[in-house]
């Protein structure tokens, strides 16, 4: 059985896969102090409690765009879980797909992991817009090549810095509002009038910018704990795909072990 591992700039998601189908997922907050140790309690419970056992994790992938978190984890995998894991875009896993940027080397791993799944379950040109701690906008070509995309503030740090930079506005919490009104009757109806039907705005703003530069037919793939949020307003969004990363990971594995085994 294989642990995925997708360590974010807000969550580390750990996810038991085998063979193309996710067993159980868990997420942890993001903090690079947390130990190989903490990690493992932790985890090993988690595992326990799904009825599995630690030892039948036979192989561990990681996917980070945290390097200080890295070593944590290859510990963890080392340690607990007995293997030597391997890291999404380092040999023996490269990216398998052209990465074509000014600087390649600059990318979210997260983001190109996006572009290797969406490729492989989609056909045509694609733009995956996965909601995290940024809200990016990934282009891959109908040949799979990693064409470059956008980078927005995601939904809870621009929460965060209107909470912090306003004295007098509250904090809220991300949802779908009770009515469509843009026009909020209070403070909190227009915080969250500004920041979803905003959101929507821009998505649909720069995904009509984007399919026109492209030039051709775009399927719009979303991903991401929000996706769905956003999905129920708006008809942007082609696919909905909660697991994007995940898979991209499980995909990269199996390429890679298929002629270990044969």
């Amino acid at each position: 059985m294989l642990l995925a591992i997708d360590a974010g700039n807000t969550n580390v998601v750990f996810a038991l896969v085998e063979g193309t189908e996710i067993k159980t997922r868990w997420r942890i907050a993001t903090d690079p102090r947390r130990t190989a140790d903490e990690y493992a309690v932790w985890l090993n419970q988690l595992i326990e409690m799904e009825g599995y056992h630690r030892t039948q994790v036979s192989a561990v992938i990681i996917c980070t765009v945290v390097p200080r978190a890295l070593h944590n984890l290859e510990v963890l995998a080392d340690k607990y879980f007995g293997v030597t894991p391997l890291i999404a875009g380092r040999a023996p896993v490269e990216w398998g797909i052209p990465i074509d940027l000014d600087e390649p080397q600059a990318v979210g791993a997260d983001r190109v992991v996006n572009a290797i799944a969406a490729h492989a379950l989609h056909e045509g040109d694609l733009c995956v817009i996965d909601f995290g701690t940024a809200t990016t906008f990934d282009i891959v070509d109908y040949s799979g090549a990693y064409k470059g995309g956008v980078i927005a503030p995601g939904i809870n740090l621009s929460l965060d810095a209107l909470f912090a930079a306003a004295a007098r506005l509250p904090r809220i919490a991300i949802e779908i509002p009770d009515k469509e009104n843009v026009i909020g009757r209070n403070t909190q109806d227009a915080m969250l009038s500004g920041i979803y039907w905003g959101y929507i705005g821009m998505i649909e703003g720069l995904v009509a910018r984007i399919k026109a530069e492209i030039g051709r037919p775009t399927k719009v793939i979303s991903t991401g704990g929000l996706a769905t949020l956003f999905d129920e307003h708006s008809s942007v969004f082609d696919q909905v795909e909660p697991d994007l990363t995940i898979n991209g990971l499980a995909m990269m594995y199996r390429r890679w072990a298929e002629p270990q085994q044969g």
